[in-house]
């Protein structure tokens, strides 16, 4: 069943906008093991990430609505040497109690290929819902989330999908409409819940793009969970 669509009572403000691009991007596919392949389009975890990259505070959620795509899809292949371990916290306590002790790159080196997506540029609409705890109103956050776009300002590094492909954002919006073309629906990630003991709960959605847009439900599905050591496959921040 698909999730409900959020209604103009929930958000009673309009929507927020933010214009990211970049040269590449990589919107992970978790489905995909054997090799990084990106969908044809932002998830709506990915591009969350965006905007609480350029502004953040803990007393308020993002809640995605719309995604537009600026420009034409584009497909590009790398291949690249990668390592199929990362350090872990035992690794370091070694490291440090041992000068000498290395992490063997060469044996650990694993060369994957990666489908990602090139010269992109998407107009983010989203809202801002004030969490439980928070004191303040909706128009406090807005008003500081623009004066950050306007001065270049971010709260962290964003980027698109994966950290090596910095993302620049823009404000205000420009008046250029999306790419006119249409996608069959297919399965999408929504968001990745992190639990307590290292599990991920997946939600997903039908993704329909119609027109260069894709409108995203309040909630996705929840469909099982994943082991800790999945997290870097589904791609940071994907």
């Amino acid at each position: 069943m698909p999730s409900p669509r959020p209604s103009h009572q929930d958000f009673p403000h309009p929507d927020l906008t933010l214009e990211v691009g970049g040269p590449f991007a990589c919107w992970t596919r978790p489905d995909l093991k054997t090799e990084r392949v990106s969908y044809p389009v932002p998830t709506p975890s990915g591009v969350r990430g965006v905007v609480e990259a350029v502004f953040w505070k803990p007393e308020i959620s993002v809640i995605i609505r719309r995604i537009e795509i600026l420009s034409p899809i584009s497909w590009v292949r790398i291949t690249r040497n990668e390592v199929t371990n990362i350090v872990t916290d035992d690794w370091l306590n070694r490291a440090r109690a041992d000068p000498g002790h290395r992490f063997d790159a060469a044996r650990e080196r694993d060369q994957r290929s990666t489908l990602l997506l090139r010269d992109v540029r998407y107009r983010i609409h989203f809202q801002y819902v004030m969490r439980p705890h928070a004191q303040g109103t909706v128009a406090k956050y807005r008003d500081q989330f623009r004066r950050r776009v306007e001065r270049g300002a971010c709260y962290s590094a964003p980027f698109l999908g994966t950290r090596e492909f910095s993302a620049d954002f823009f404000g205000p919006p420009g008046d250029d409409g999306p790419e006119q073309f249409a996608l069959e629906p297919f399965i999408m990630l929504h968001s990745i819940d992190y639990g307590d003991r290292g599990q991920e709960t997946y939600s997903w959605f039908v993704a329909e793009v119609c027109g260069g847009v894709l409108d995203v439900p309040q909630h996705g599905i929840e469909l099982g969970t994943a082991p800790a050591h999945r997290r870097a496959s589904a791609g940071v921040g994907a």
